[in-house]
């Protein structure tokens, strides 16, 4: 046999042999969408322009043992709520982190094409029925305290993420994967106590001491993935980006479809949530440009990078 063909041999034997380890540990053919390619009717990575000076696969979404934030990543992040803790207090307390919980690992995917729901918790979605459609996809994103009872039928039963902070936390069951964004080094204290010894303490508002969750299942957002939603996706608007817009841009790097739901103002123009009577008829987004991460969500929309569900 020829050099040639034994070559060839061998790459179909090593082809072979990836496709069986593949079939029985779906987590080796997902990455945070490092494929080129996905089955989905419209993919993230198909080459847009816009979107390519937006979306860097590189910025790392979750903190972990391999991760390194920059001084200059730290200064910028710690000024967002006021933290005087410095560089030094940031890194041992990271440290502590993986101490409690397991560094993340690259999430597995059940195909080549992952889809998630981002739910957020706009009253647009009241008389949306769009639960069925939400419960729908692989993944189910919820946010701070948006809940299901008494609301299936517009926002869906199942939750497979929850994305918080500690002055609007909850507990999550021991299947739901808790995701933090942190603000200030104090939240990732807080994390570490609430979920062991109890957190004594307070923050710009009262916090929960103790919070229920499935320690192999929390996740803790990188600090520079923060910056990089709001430097880039943002353009710097707004004093920092809302907690669900960065919700958004994180499932961008781990769904290969994002459908998008619960965003933006009601149908009488006010930012209020579905689960709750609105009494401040003046109640706007604080410190974040809702309207602009309003827009680039609709320009998503239209480039076909996410669906959107306006609801009503």
């Amino acid at each position: 046999m020829s050099t040639k063909y034994r070559i060839l041999a061998f790459l179909l034997i090593l082809t072979g042999i990836c496709l069986v380890l593949m079939e029985r540990r779906p987590e080796l053919s997902f990455g945070l969408l490092n494929s080129s390619s996905c089955d989905c009717d419209s993919c993230l990575t198909d080459v847009d322009p816009w979107f390519v000076t937006h979306f860097d696969r590189s910025v790392e979404p979750f903190l972990s043992t391999k991760s390194n934030l920059s001084m200059d990543n730290f200064n910028w992040w710690k000024n967002l709520q006021w933290d005087p803790r410095d560089y030094s207090f940031y890194l041992e307390t990271v440290d502590k982190l993986f101490q409690t919980f397991p560094s993340p690992s690259e999430e597995s995917s059940s195909g080549r094409c992952r889809t998630c729901s981002v739910v957020g918790n706009s009253g647009n979605l009241k008389g949306a029925h769009y639960g069925p459609l939400i419960d729908n996809q692989d993944l189910v994103i919820r946010m701070n305290r948006g809940g299901t009872k008494g609301f299936e039928q517009d926002v869906g039963t199942k939750t497979t993420h929850r994305v918080m902070y500690p002055e609007s936390a909850s507990n999550v069951d021991n299947t739901t994967h808790l995701i933090l964004f942190p603000f200030k080094t104090k939240d990732i204290e807080w994390i570490i106590k609430a979920t062991t010894t109890g957190f004594f303490g307070r923050t710009y508002a009262p916090v929960k001491r103790n919070i229920q969750a499935n320690k192999d299942l929390v996740l803790v957002v990188n600090p520079a993935f923060m910056r990089y939603t709001h430097e880039i996706w943002l353009g710097r608007k707004g004093r920092y980006p809302s907690t669900g817009f960065m919700t958004l841009v994180l499932a961008i790097h781990i769904c290969e479809e994002v459908h998008v739901f619960g965003f933006g103002a009601d149908s009488d123009g006010n930012w209020s949530h579905y689960w709750e009577e609105l009494r401040n008829k003046n109640l706007r987004t604080g410190p974040h440009s809702g309207s602009y991460e309003y827009n680039v969500i609709l320009q998503l929309a239209q480039r076909q990078k996410v669906m959107f569900y306006k609801g009503y």
